[in-house]
């Protein structure tokens, strides 16, 4: 076992962070100290920032027009480099790299969403899809078979009656999801995919487990590439984001501040000791900094802003 592990995802990510700020802002005494900080606070900070230096000199080998954005033009690209740069460097640098890759085919696929946007998107037979925050799909509709692969993030369905009578099939890397007249929403998280049936019906195959597993309104489901887990009751409001809102009910404040992450670039963490406070309330997604701000009017606790995308929630 390695002495030294490598550096997270997170690290990995606040590391591509620090690097466009300091791009922005290269005279910037304090932000300098506060990096010089951050290095010194943690072995994996320190790899994760050699790791994206020698990343650097390793750009001229991609193609043409892709190099410039990922480490520069932070100011209107911020989003897009902030998500290409982190899945460089979780990828192991660009000597890793692959095309056929999730990470960068994300970036090349038909629709999808930066951190913090949302889409609506009507397809060819009228079905709805509503992609989240930094989403990413590919659609194929075939002679057989309707079917959108879900490359990252999370999606809406509401099909539509095909006159051709094709099968609306959801795939993502751990199985596949078929659409029985429906309204669902699908979500990749790490290795796993999260089901939520708001009408009808749907039926899940994982990828090692080919026999289907009925989901229907008002239920939800999480599998992996092996069978998938038992059935559960649905949560209520799990479709809010569609309107730019998040409605939760007693959730444990590190739950909560884990999902607001998902709508901000950056890096956003919560103090494990926060657990034992919970919330519950309907926010609006649009402006996640002023729930930060009300957060620390309300709990016992306080926003520690390393920098704008360095954000911690903290025991006051």
């Amino acid at each position: 076992m390695s002495a030294n592990p490598s550096p997270s995802t997170a690290v990995l990510q606040a590391a591509a962070n620090w690097y466009l700020d300091l791009q922005d802002a290269p005279n910037n005494g304090s932000l300098r100290a506060a990096h010089k900080g951050w290095l010194a606070a943690n072995t994996t900070h320190r790899q994760a920032w050699a790791r994206l230096e020698k990343l650097q000199g390793k750009l001229a080998v991609l193609p043409p027009g892709l190099a410039q954005p990922t480490l520069s033009s932070a100011n209107h690209k911020r989003r897009e480099s902030l998500k290409l740069v982190g899945m460089l460097l979780a990828a192991g640098g660009v000597s890793g790299l692959a095309w056929q890759s999730t990470t960068l085919s994300s970036l090349r696929a038909d629709q999808r969403t930066a951190t913090g946007q949302r889409r609506k998107v009507r397809l060819d037979d009228g079905s709805i899809l509503h992609l989240n925050s930094a989403t990413a799909v590919n659609i194929d509709y075939g002679k057989q078979l309707r079917e959108i692969s879900l490359l990252q993030g999370e999606i809406l369905v509401q099909t539509a009656a095909d006159a051709k009578e094709r099968p609306f099939v959801v795939h993502t890397d751990q199985g596949s999801i078929r659409a029985l007249g429906t309204r669902f929403l699908v979500r990749r998280e790490g290795d796993r995919c999260h089901v939520q049936v708001m009408q009808h019906a749907v039926e899940v195959r994982s990828a090692e487990h080919q026999q289907p597993q009925r989901v229907v309104a008002g239920q939800q489901l999480w599998f992996g590439a092996e069978k998938p887990q038992a059935v559960e009751p649905l949560e209520s409001h799990a479709d809010a984001w569609v309107n730019g809102m998040l409605v939760v009910s007693n959730w444990p404040l590190p739950r909560f501040i884990a999902e607001l992450a998902r709508y901000r670039t950056g890096v956003l963490r919560c103090d494990p000791a926060l657990s034992s406070l919970h919330i519950s309330g309907a926010f609006q997604l649009a402006d996640t900094d002023a729930i930060l701000n009300n957060l620390s009017t309300t709990l016992a606790l306080r926003i520690h802003r390393m920098s704008p995308y360095w954000v911690s929630v903290e025991p006051a």
